[in-house]
């Protein structure tokens, strides 16, 4: 292992081992000495090595020099600051007015209800208002409506005493007790049955719950936070909600963007969730091609945010040993825009000395490439998983259509 000098501005040290044998004593010294990150670079480094090397606590191992400079970049990815140490993580217009929110809602007692697609982050940002306020110190409990059963709904929620129910051989505290002086959060609320709405709505006017089967009236400080992803006007409307409870639900409302709205953060969230991943499965720091970042930016995200931090877990795995995730180790299929279709001509749009059809096979072509292109911001192999196509085909027709990348990018 050869010696090595940490200047205090350095993104990390490249340690360079000549003799394997006894070197990770060496560096374990070496590691608790400086403080900052260390990249080991062994030539003909295996994969357990490499393990071996991360779990000493090295940041990132390379067995080819030409590699290092990844890493390098790969850690002042993985140390620029995307959230500040917040579970937020973005920087677009739609993030920073979601903060304020959390900011003005944290410190009062009045309830809150979160709307948003499945996947935008409506539980982290329940999370968020609760550690942000004057309750962090207290508990917080979560609680999933549509993942309960209804004859059991009540006595999860409210608690009941000894013999309520068969079943029931001594008596037990229900979550709205058990996060008293906290934040008790609601989670699919809209699936919650009317019978079970009726004496959730008691329980918010009055601060206090009776055990299912008892009289005993018990007192609650409690901070109630709702969310779901179903229009809970709808539901009102449908008879399916109680209009009294949505509207005491109703006092602060949040509505989450989906991803597709704030596709500026959408690098940020990658690389945060690449540094995540990495950490946790003790592999080696990765950094995420432009191209592959290209190609996320492109895809409409159905699933949002937690659909991103799948695809990033996968691709992480695909990418095996390297340092880099490119475009082909993202397992995403983007479906072919609406847009692109073209309706089919009537018999009165036919001009009398009727359509040339190659002609309109081929402007059509050109139309179903342009949007493409358009949607994917030039990425050549981002607009052709938008078609279903190879790119070395996509780039065939582009040739003989005319169309070129060039003149899409405004």
């Amino acid at each position: 292992m050869k010696e090595v000098f940490a200047p205090d501005s350095a993104v990390a040290i490249i340690v360079e081992v000549i003799e394997p044998e006894d070197s990770v004593r060496a560096f374990d010294t070496l590691r608790l000495g400086l403080g900052i990150p260390i990249v080991i670079f062994q030539p003909q480094v295996t994969v357990s090595e490499s393990v071996r090397w991360v779990k000493a606590g090295a940041s990132n191992v390379t067995g080819r020099p030409d590699e290092i400079d990844h890493c390098l970049e790969a850690l002042r990815e993985e140390n620029t600051p995307v959230a500040d140490g917040k579970p937020l993580v973005g920087s677009s217009a739609a993030i920073q007015s979601l903060e304020a929110e959390i900011r003005l809602v944290a410190d009062r007692q009045c309830s809150v209800l979160i709307e948003g697609e499945t996947g935008t982050g409506k539980e982290v940002t329940a999370r968020q208002i609760h550690e942000s306020g004057r309750r962090s110190r207290g508990p917080w409990v979560a609680v999933n409506c549509g993942a309960i059963p209804e004859q059991l709904l009540e006595a999860e929620l409210f608690g009941h005493v000894r013999g309520a129910f068969t079943g029931a051989i001594q008596a037990r505290a229900g979550k709205f007790e058990a996060a008293n002086h906290g934040t008790i959060f609601l989670d699919e609320i809209g699936e919650m049955p009317v019978a079970v709405q009726a004496k959730l709505l008691r329980v918010l006017q009055e601060r206090e719950v009776e055990r299912l089967g008892g009289n005993e009236r018990i007192k609650l400080d409690v901070r109630v936070i709702a969310a779901t992803n179903a229009d809970l006007r709808e539901r009102v409307q449908n008879k399916l909600f109680r209009e009294d409870l949505y509207y005491r639900l109703h006092v602060f409302r949040i509505e989450l963007p989906p991803l597709r709205a704030r596709t500026d953060d959408i690098p940020l969230l990658a690389r945060h969730f690449v540094a995540k991943v990495c950490a946790q499965e003790r592999l080696p720091a990765k950094r995420i091609d432009s191209g592959a970042l290209d190609r996320l930016m492109a895809y409409h995200w159905p699933g949002n945010v937690r659909e991103l931090q799948n695809i990033i877990e996968a691709a992480v795995v695909v990418s095996g040993d390297r340092p880099t995730i490119f475009p082909g180790d993202l397992r995403i299929k983007a479906a072919l825009p609406a847009a692109a279709s073209a309706p089919i001509a009537r018999d009165s749009d036919w001009p009398a000395q009727g359509i040339d059809y190659q002609s309109a096979l081929e402007e059509f072509e050109r139309n179903l490439l342009t949007q493409a292109l358009v949607r994917a911001r030039g990425n050549k192999t981002a607009a052709a998983d938008l078609l279903g196509l190879k790119r070395t085909t996509l780039s065939a027709k582009m040739k003989v259509i005319g169309t070129r990348r060039h003149q899409l990018v405004a």
